[in-house]
Parts: structure tokens; C-alpha cells; sequence
């Protein structure tokens, strides 16, 4: 294998990982319906669920260890902040090409929540030429 060709590689898997990241903090900061869950409410909650295991049913015991580390993993993940900013001036530079490489239509970005202002940054066109 070649140096230019480990070289086209290597550019490829790092664009790859730049939307890879960026498609996920777009995911992670979609806003929810419904009330806004606090540490705190996550807390209350996980109390509750303690206080119903050992008297609960199979059956109802699964379901409240499931919830339970549910509520762990997002408690545990509610102080991560994601710089939005920086993934997405990270996107804009490698989307289009990345897009082209991989046949990505505009529509398709659009479809997994990518902005038209961010596409119009990266250059995307509404459609293929």
C-alpha cells in the first residue's frame, strides 16, 4: 500500500469520525418533549425506585432495574457538555467533500437534522450536480 493511499485513508476516517461527532452532538442536545429532567427529579426518582424494589414483583423489579440504570447513565452523563460550535466549524470543512465521497444527498442531511445554514456553510448544494 502506498504512502498516498494510507494517507487517503487515514484523511477519510478522520472525516468520517468529525461527522461521526458532530451527527451525535446534534442528537444529544435535540430537544425533548415533556418536562425537562434536573439532577435532582433524577434523584428523587432513583430514591423511589429503591424504595419499590425490594417489595416489588419480578416481573415490576425488572422494569425498575432497567429504569434505575437508565436514570444512573443519564445522571452520570448530565454534567458532559458538548462545544457545539467547534464540531460543527469542524463539520462545515469536511462535509461536503465527505458527502460527495459517499453519494450523501442534501436531503439526507437534512433528514438526520443537519441545519440548511450549516449545510450552505459547508457548501452542500440543494442538489446534485
Amino acid at each position: 500500500m502506498s504512502d498516498a493511499h494510507k494517507a487517503a485513508l487515514a484523511k477519510g476516517r478522520e472525516e468520517g469520525r468529525i461527522v461521526r461527532q458532530y451527527l451525535e452532538a446534534l442528537e444529544s442536545t435535540k430537544p425533548r418533549r415533556g418536562r425537562k429532567r434536573t439532577p435532582d427529579s433524577i434523584r428523587r426518582r432513583l430514591t423511589a425506585i429503591e424504595a419499590a424494589l425490594p417489595t416489588a414483583d419480578p416481573l415490576s423489579r425488572l422494569h425498575l432495574v432497567e429504569e434505575k440504570q437508565r436514570l444512573e447513565a443519564e445522571l452520570s452523563h448530565s454534567g458532559d457538555t458538548v462545544d457545539l460550535a467547534a464540531l460543527e466549524k469542524s463539520f462545515v470543512k469536511v462535509a461536503r467533500l465527505y458527502g460527495e465521497r459517499k453519494g450523501i444527498s442534501y436531503s439526507a442531511w437534512r433528514t438526520v437534522g443537519v441545519s440548511a445554514s450549516v449545510l450552505q456553510q459547508a457548501k452542500i448544494p440543494r442538489t446534485r450536480s
